[in-house]
């Protein structure tokens, strides 16, 4: 099995600590996405992920290029330590705080729309920072309180096992600390980020851990 990853990339992080949670040996292969004006933009990449983006999971199956369905592919493929709870209104559960980060907060700070901000749109690195900084508190403010009001948020943000919303949440908790974002005000997001960050899968996952990290 190959990842081709980039270590900043919260995408592949995702999937870096599914693929270790579930014990699952893969070659990580890094895609630079600043160097050679951006290695995911390179024909040769590109025969392999269209889109042009990170992470893509190759195995002797197939290809795929999308996190949610890459990790919904290993939990199918690779079972025995489950990311889903087994009742239904759980594994929704566990869905819906994936999506928090995935749909609402990940689309609107990923590298290609900061790009579009400063080159095309003309805004400033600081202005850059601020929409950036607001789109992800506004997304923390309303994972916090679906964290906060359900019986079933644990150790984790489903029970007392990391399952597939902790794989999402940790890489976003991470670039937050990174862009000098106060957890504090979010007391769930920030026991449970603390919570996983310890855990080996969690660890063997970080940026500062890739082949590639600089």
């Amino acid at each position: 099995m190959k990842l081709h990853t980039y270590f900043r990339s919260s995408a592949a992080y995702r999937v870096r600590i599914a693929l270790n949670l579930k014990g699952i040996d893969y070659e990580a292969v890094p895609v630079h996405l600043i160097r050679d004006g951006g290695q995911h933009h390179q024909p040769a990449y590109l025969n392999i992920n269209p889109s042009g983006m990170v992470p893509t999971l190759q195995d002797e199956r197939g290809t795929l290029t999308q996190t949610m369905a890459i990790l919904e592919y290993l939990e199918e493929t690779h079972p025995t330590v489950p990311l889903l709870p087994v009742d239904p209104l759980g594994r929704a559960r566990v869905r819906e705080l994936a999506q928090i980060v995935a749909c609402d907060i990940h689309p609107l700070n990923n590298l290609r729309v900061m790009r579009y901000l400063v080159d095309e749109l003309g805004i400033s690195e600081e202005a850059k920072t601020t929409w950036l900084k607001h789109w992800i508190v506004e997304g923390f403010d309303s994972m916090e309180s679906h964290l906060a009001r359900h019986p079933g948020t644990g150790t984790f943000c489903h029970g007392d096992t990391p399952t597939m919303a902790d794989c999402y949440l940790v890489p976003q908790a991470f670039n937050a600390i990174r862009f000098d974002i106060d957890l504090s005000p979010y007391a769930n997001i920030a026991r449970i980020y603390g919570n996983c960050v310890g855990l080996p899968a969690f660890v063997k996952a970080h940026p500062a851990q890739q082949p590639d990290a600089e």
